[in-house]
């Protein structure tokens, strides 16, 4: 390899073809043509001495040379942009960016941290990612954002994953249903509800799914809803049951009743995560550091379950 041709921009335009997939989507966030950007691929090829892309799955993937050119583009990249957030630091305060990707329940959550932080770190640029659980997952594997909020953290070598929220999901009914106030119902009175489900791969739906499996019980009506908004009214309106997210309820206005049910709530959390193996830039380190110590100045007491060594342990180790 010739490290002597190769450049930052060389670099910057690869990271960018890896994370997009395509030429033509880094061109347009790069502002540069497409040919400009396949021939400093090229070049960036010619320089390494291998294949970095390969057209595989429906757009371009990275080789095995080019997924180790990727980690180190990413970390020689970060550390640069950590140096820049540095010397800006020392210029006007603390400053820099970070973006964070989560999946759709989790946005009941993050305001509540994000708020109070952007509040105290007004220079701080934050990119919030949010989509269902199988996107931020894609966007974890391709390391396309620095933070992730996950209820079930995905696995993994180098991941890093650190719980600090209680997420208990409750079962809800419309306010006028029959089982509304009876105590010590067992989820087999109400097998004949029609339930509704959010898609499948959702964090929530295979807990409930999981608990269903373990006490052998199969509902006899599914409605697939790929929306906790839609869901909501849809038990207002009597469309059918659900199980929800305590936090996703309360950020609703609808009308409606948490059902004692035996064995509810479901145990589940909210997870930081990271990549064990990159350098967090120093905005997202902040980050981190302040949900650890103002969590119970953003959140009820009821729900914090902070468990952050592991993270915090990894930014330690970066300092």
């Amino acid at each position: 390899m010739n490290v002597r041709h190769l450049t930052f921009r060389l670099l910057q335009v690869y990271v960018a073809v890896v994370r997009s997939g395509s030429i033509s989507r880094a061109a347009a966030e790069l502002h540069l043509t497409q040919p400009t950007v396949s021939q400093q691929l090229k070049r960036l090829a010619e320089a390494v001495g291998a294949e970095l892309l390969e057209h595989r799955d429906g757009g371009l993937k990275p080789t095995f040379a080019g997924e180790e050119l990727f980690r180190a583009a990413g970390d020689v990249l970060g550390r640069f942009e950590d140096f820049a957030g540095r010397l800006g630091d020392a210029r006007a305060g603390v400053r820099g960016r970070f973006s964070i990707g989560v999946v759709t329940t989790a946005k009941y959550v993050l305001p509540r941290l994000l708020g109070p932080f952007c509040q105290h770190f007004p220079e701080v640029e934050v990119t919030i990612h949010v989509g269902n659980r199988g996107q931020v997952l894609e966007r974890h594997h391709g390391g396309a954002d620095d933070l992730y909020l996950f209820s079930h953290p995905p696995a993994g070598q180098h991941t890093l994953a650190g719980r600090f929220l209680a997420n208990p999901l409750v079962l809800i009914a419309p306010e006028g249903h029959w089982a509304v106030g009876r105590a010590g119902l067992a989820l087999e009175d109400l097998r004949d509800e029609r339930f509704l489900f959010r898609e499948p791969g959702s964090a929530t739906r295979l807990v409930f799914e999981n608990w269903l499996r373990d006490h052998r019980i199969q509902l006899s009506r599914i409605m697939q809803v790929e929306s906790n908004e839609v869901i909501r009214m849809g038990v207002e309106s009597g469309l059918g049951l659900a199980v929800l997210s305590e936090h996703t309820i309360s950020a609703g206005s609808e009308r409606l009743a948490v059902l004692d049910v035996a064995g509810f709530p479901l145990g589940s959390h909210w997870y930081l995560v990271c990549h064990g193996n990159r350098r967090l830039p120093a905005a997202a380190r902040q980050f981190v550091r302040y949900v650890d110590s103002h969590l119970g100045e953003c959140v009820d007491h009821r729900y914090i379950r902070n468990e952050l060594g592991p993270i915090l342990g990894h930014l330690a180790a970066q300092e």
